[in-house]
């Protein structure tokens, strides 16, 4: 399945986590009413939940405290205005709603590396390399793949363009603000993108289910 939207991967992803578990098993829910959220990657059916095991620590590079700053400086609240600002709930119930409805999309601001050894559930990757500097003649491509049509004058129509969720490493991480600053730098409405600061180190301190994505450039 195609999962990317710079560089072309050919992927198929490998579920941490994720494995179906039944409701009356799950002892660590999302929230008191919500044990679990299905979701695909791809045509993939996950059913996204928190890790079941009360004791579990993580043991990767996301327990990291403290990295140079710059360029891993702390992020404002709000990367730019009226973009707004979403937490996991909001993320849960965008990636159960809009993305299956294909009314929203998830798009994993980082570089592919960082996408294809672990990621979210249904997200893209759109670099922010790819975004970062790029001119109208780029941006149009990219926006075509996010609902955007070109009218017979040819003014740029966005109101068939899809949500977009974005995420990057966490709140130490500036390429979801680069990416976003992008996409503004030319038209696309604010009112269609959310930024998930909390990001992947945020995902991962709460034990909620990742993909793995193993493939090949090609």
């Amino acid at each position: 399945m195609i999962r990317i939207l710079s560089t072309i991967l050919v992927l198929a992803p490998v579920l941490l986590f994720a494995e179906p578990t039944p409701i009356e098993k799950i002892t660590v829910k999302i929230n008191k009413d919500i044990p679990y959220v299905n979701a695909f990657d791809g045509t993939k059916a996950i059913q996204v939940k928190r890790i079941q095991d009360p004791a579990y620590k993580l043991t990767d590079d996301f327990t990291k405290t403290s990295r140079p700053c710059p360029p891993f400086c702390i992020q404002p609240t709000s990367v730019a205005k009226d973009v707004k600002n979403i937490a996991e709930l909001e993320l849960l119930e965008f990636i159960r709603h809009d993305v299956p409805k294909g009314t929203g999309l998830l798009i994993d601001a980082r570089l592919p590396n960082w996408y294809i050894i672990e990621t979210i559930p249904s997200a893209l990757n759109l670099p922010f390399t790819r975004v970062k500097g790029s001119t109208k003649a780029s941006m149009l491509e990219i926006f075509k793949l996010f609902g955007m049509t070109v009218k017979e004058t040819g003014v740029w129509d966005f109101s068939t363009a899809k949500k977009l969720a974005i995420f990057c490493n966490g709140v130490w991480c500036e390429q979801s603000k680069h990416l976003i600053t992008g996409l503004l730098k030319h038209g696309y409405p604010k009112e269609l993108l959310y930024y998930y600061r909390s990001g992947f180190q945020g995902w991962k301190l709460l034990g909620l289910t990742t993909v793995i994505h193993e493939g090949k450039m090609r």
